[in-house]
């Protein structure tokens, strides 16, 4: 074992050992592939009726997903001086820990493995098995089971190493995209120019809200900073990393706005607020009933993209965490394969706990007997979709602290480590993270207004892993980076 030097951290004095030799894989189109993938999933089959519905016209929508690609550039502005500043892999987690201590880093890294990113991938693995269900008349159960065993491939093929990993990326997101381009060309075929004219509430249909209209296409952005989760392993990443984010959110907003266009321009606007399946019946109308087998397609194709995206890009924060935090070194083991192993099981095994428990009967059953036992009522589960986004939204306050907790980092940052090189500063400062801290402020108020009482069940498992923090204080990690850069 090597004799390393002795450093002072946090009051108390920690060894520092040589960094581990950082293999840098991604290009910028590997990094660009990774934030369309991810972003790009199911809500834009599911959301533009909510939008629609809170919108009074067709232009006001496409207007409403614009506005929320640009408040997302805001955010990537910011996200882009914090990644090229500090470019070892994990994110959020090492400017957490850099701007507000070891315990918060910590924490965040702790919400992801058991709130956040397993969440997300239980609810994609659903909604790919769900479209595959009726694609192929599946039972429940054989639904359940599809669930998990994409998220066993999935995770397989990132054990199997990151090469093969971003392949299957590169070749989940060109294919969804390319789909998307179909519906489009569709769109801009079969649709009537006149219908985007249509305007106004119509009997029974709800009152506009441009606030909620925000809330679901906010939603339908999410993800765009996972690239930098992966930073430390990009190529020259002082100038990748900004355009990976910048030009991916360009290329997401461009999507958004064409696809819900050709939605528009083919339904018109009042059916298209009466539609849960824009994109199904936008191609059933135009070429007929193998448009909608078509869209499920092309609907589980994004789900694999944005979970293949989420279990390649997660892996790494648990894997740096583990670097860090004694207690957690196991997940900071990595394969020959430049793959983080540990880290990506462990993902993968929670993720199918939470399939098991939030996606079957049994299990919700358990669930609500929990809360009944505590004097609360049951998860009200058909509100949700069949059951599993009520784990997103009572997950999505406390991934909204911590986005928020990393704008704030920004500031923090250039006051307490005002000499550090910026390879990227971020224009027009404080302008971006004053805006990217107010849209997160108010999607947070959004989320608990949303989830109410369940956001008790996403901030359990994130109070859980505060004696884990104590604990991990008590006994500091030999193995602390701190200040050091990844190898380039």
């Amino acid at each position: 074992m090597c004799t390393a030097h002795r450093a002072p951290y946090a009051g108390r004095t920690v060894s520092k050992a040589p960094a581990r030799e950082i293999a840098q894989r991604f290009g910028l189109w590997d990094a660009i592939s990774i934030v369309v993938g991810i972003v790009v999933g199911t809500t834009i089959f599911r959301s533009p009726m909510l939008v629609f519905q809170n919108s009074t016209g067709a232009w006001e929508a496409l207007g409403i997903w614009l506005l929320g690609g640009i408040l997302c550039l805001f955010g990537a502005l910011c996200y882009a001086e914090l990644a090229t500043t500090y470019p070892r892999s994990g994110g959020d987690y090492e400017y957490l820990r850099r701007a507000f201590g070891r315990p918060v880093g910590f924490l965040f890294g702790w919400a992801q493995l058991w709130v956040v990113l397993t969440a997300s991938i239980g609810a994609l693995a659903y909604a790919f098995a769900d479209y595959g269900a009726r694609l192929w008349d599946l039972t429940p159960v054989a639904t359940t089971w599809l669930a998990a065993a994409s998220v066993v491939l999935l995770s397989g093929i990132n054990l199997a190493g990151v090469v093969l990993g971003k392949t299957i990326q590169n070749l989940l997101s060109g294919a969804k995209v390319l789909g998307l381009c179909g519906v489009v060309i569709i769109g801009m075929i079969w649709g009537r120019g006149g219908s985007f004219a249509d305007a106004g509430t119509g009997s029974g249909s709800p009152v506009p809200s441009l606030g909620l209209a925000l809330v679901f296409v906010l939603y339908a952005y999410g993800g765009w900073n996972n690239a930098v989760f992966v930073a430390a392993e990009v190529r020259d990443q002082r100038r990748n990393l900004p355009r990976a984010m910048l030009l991916g959110l360009a290329a997401i907003t461009a999507i958004y706005l064409a696809v819900n266009a050709a939605y528009l321009a083919v339904l018109g606007f009042e059916s298209a607020r009466q539609s849960a399946t824009p994109a199904a019946d936008a191609l059933q109308r135009a070429v007929g009933p193998w448009g909608a087998k078509a869209i499920s397609l092309l609907v589980m194709v994004s789900a694999l993209g944005s979970m293949n995206g989420t279990i390649l890009t997660g892996s790494r924060v648990y894997a740096t965490v583990g670097e860090d935090h004694r207690m957690f070194r196991w997940l900071g083991r990595w394969n020959r394969r430049a793959s983080p192993a540990a880290a990506i099981i462990v993902q993968a095994c929670i993720a199918l706990l939470l399939i098991v428990v939030v996606g079957t009967v049994r299990g919700r059953g358990a669930v609500d007997g929990a809360l009944v036992g505590i004097g609360l009522a049951g998860v009200p589960w058909e509100r949700y979709f069949g059951g599993f986004e009520a784990l997103v939204a009572a997950s999505a306050p406390v991934f909204w602290v911590f986005f928020l907790m990393t704008g704030i980092a920004l500031f923090v940052l250039r006051r307490n480590d005002p000499d550090r090189p910026r390879p990227f500063a971020t224009p027009w400062y404080p302008l971006p993270p004053l805006v990217f801290c107010a849209t997160c402020v108010y999607m947070l108020y959004s989320s608990l207004e949303y989830a109410r009482w369940l956001a008790l069940l996403g901030a359990v498992p994130l109070l859980l892993g505060v004696p884990l923090c104590w604990l991990d204080r008590r006994d500091m990690a030999p193995r602390i980076r701190g200040d050091r850069e990844p190898n380039r």
